[in-house]
């Protein structure tokens, strides 16, 4: 137990003309595979389901609120955008430690076939579902001759 050093509290390997060493290390031996920064910390988990007549999109949001959610539709791409605030007003003026909290996320999914009149979406225990229907558009396919 006593070589246990909780994040990022005041470590730093190297010196301030290389200030993300530490991140690279703690990416490298961190437990996310491959390496690199973990999807929970970046931003928010989405599922698509895409059934005949409709796509269902669910996006994990705990804790926000639905003033804090926009989502918009513009030629197929879907984009759920995120921005949140958290600041804890205390009336004690003797503060050990203090926090503030600011974030924005987004996410953008493409549905070809997307209509995008009578989209449905409502926020209910962390949880974001959205309903697409979908338009009768055929496809511009054609073959290609290679000469």
């Amino acid at each position: 137990m006593a070589g246990l050093v909780p994040y990022r509290r005041g470590l730093r390997i190297g010196n301030e003309r290389f200030p993300d060493v530490y991140d690279m290390l703690q990416d490298f031996l961190g437990d996310s595979w491959p390496p690199g920064k973990a999807l929970s910390q970046d931003t928010f988990k989405i599922d698509v389901q895409d059934n005949k007549n409709e796509y269902i999109i669910e996006a994990e949001l705990p804790g926000t609120k639905k003033e804090e959610v926009n989502v918009d539709i513009n030629d197929g791409r879907l984009t759920i955008f995120v921005k949140r605030e958290e600041t804890v007003n205390e009336e004690k003026k003797n503060y050990i430690h203090k926090e503030r909290r600011y974030c924005s996320m987004s996410r953008g999914i493409y549905l070809v076939d997307a209509q995008a009149e009578g989209i449905k979406a409502k926020l209910e225990n962390g949880i974001l579902n959205i309903i697409v229907p979908k338009q009768d558009k055929a496809l511009n396919r054609s073959r290609v001759e290679i000469e």
